[in-house]
């Protein structure tokens, strides 16, 4: 990829996100994300899923776990009905 004058990567085209409300953001990659320590995770894939809860044990990458949380919560509701 060819970097700007400051040494940054140079987009050619604009990057895609899609944001689900009750999941995670998908962004068209390959991808990098700086987390809060300053460490850098890199996925080459077409397309990656970032948890946006918290709760993936492979984060920031989502690996569902928000939706077996959310189920349950919502099949205690429906019991109670």
């Amino acid at each position: 990829m060819p970097a700007t004058s400051d040494g940054t990567p140079a987009r050619t085209s604009a990057c895609r996100v899609f944001v689900d409300p009750e999941g995670p953001v998908v962004v068209e990659g390959p991808v990098e994300i700086v987390l809060a320590d300053g460490t850098v995770a890199r996925s080459d894939r077409f397309s990656v899923a970032i948890c946006t809860c918290r709760r993936s044990r492979a984060y920031p990458w989502c690996d569902t776990s928000h939706r077996r949380r959310e189920r349950a919560g919502r099949q205690a509701e429906e019991r109670k009905q």
